[in-house]
């Protein structure tokens, strides 16, 4: 998009249980009474929303809050089927400029920090894959599991271990592609600190107490089965699915594989456990955007104010929202 007109992109991110979804309803949904009313339109930036069947181990948007403010990325994929960090910016930079074209404001809004810097840095360069490494490692890994690969890449990429999941298989064999066929590690490719051209950001990192949060999470999750967690999970179950799928490899739905014997609490407090490591690391993994304003999640109006004064400064683009 060098050379075009720049994009205008509001961008929130938080870990789940914040409350960032609610928030941008009340600020861009169908009842705003902050100005904002069918100004805006989400495109998600959450890994797991992108499947479709899975609602409540996601805590999925209904039909009816999508309808009162649009998202985009939301039930476009197979459970079955991996979606990755670059299926992911090939979307949402779709996705971004159409909205924009109708004259309204993209909302990148989510929990997965990798997607949003993505989004805003762009990935770093990487080596094309190697299709013979890559067959290899992955043949391993349905010989020798997950564990056994992920206690390989701590050994020669501990760097890029401490980022990822050590249920994550993909992104496993895939650093371990990078170091068998390159001689170097995935961590060492350098990650870009400009933003990308084509578009402007507001970036908004909404924050709570930790323990605050914390026992938000807890809630969250209690909810979730209250809801009927076990029994979509036996859904998915039914359709096929496996502790090896790509969707079924979340928090909230790998703890129903990891032991078959583990009862319904043990399960729960799992989740919760996980969740809360997972919102202390996204955390981490978010510092260091340029331009990036930390606001407290409760605090509306500054998060709003936020949002005007970026759009005020980019009213060339915006005429018929700014004047």
């Amino acid at each position: 998009m060098d050379g075009e007109q720049k994009i205008p992109v509001v961008v929130i991110f938080a870990p789940t249980a914040c409350g960032k979804t609610a928030l941008a309803r009340e600020i861009f949904g169908s009842g705003s009474l902050f100005g904002f009313k069918g100004m805006g339109e989400v495109v998600s930036a959450d890994s797991q929303a992108v499947y479709r069947h899975l609602d409540i181990g996601t805590a999925k948007p209904s039909p009816e809050e999508r309808t009162e403010l649009p998202h985009h990325l939301v039930d476009i994929v197979s459970p079955d089927r991996q979606f990755g960090v670059g299926d992911f910016l090939e979307l949402a930079d779709s996705s971004c400029r159409e909205i924009h074209s109708r004259g309204k404001i993209p909302i990148v809004l989510g929990g997965t920090g990798f997607y949003i810097r993505s989004f805003i840095l762009g990935l770093p360069p990487t080596p094309i894959s190697d299709p013979e490494q890559r067959e290899k490692i992955k043949k391993r890994l349905e010989l020798e599991g997950n564990s056994a690969l992920f206690h390989e890449l701590k050994k020669v990429d501990p760097v890029y271990a401490k980022k990822i999941s050590p249920h994550d298989g993909y992104r496993i064999c895939r650093a371990l592609e990078v170091y068998y066929a390159t001689g170097k590690n995935l961590s060492s490719f350098e990650l870009p600190e400009k933003p990308r051209p084509g578009y402007t950001f507001c970036t908004i990192i909404l924050t709570r107490d930790r323990d605050e949060l914390f026992a938000r999470i807890d809630g969250r999750v209690d909810k979730m089965f209250a809801d009927g967690l076990e029994n979509e999970v036996e859904s998915l179950k039914s359709m096929g699915l496996t502790k090896d799928s790509p969707a079924m490899k979340a928090i909230g739905y790998r703890e129903f594989f990891d032991d078959e014997k583990r009862d319904s609490d043990s399960i729960r407090s799992l989740i919760k456990f996980n969740t809360r490591r997972y919102a202390k690391k996204q955390y981490t993994f978010m510092r260091g955007i340029p331009g990036a304003v930390e606001i407290n999640a409760d605090d509306t109006d500054a998060v709003v104010d936020t949002i005007r004064d970026f759009l005020n400064q980019h009213s060339v683009f915006l005429p018929n929202f700014c004047r």
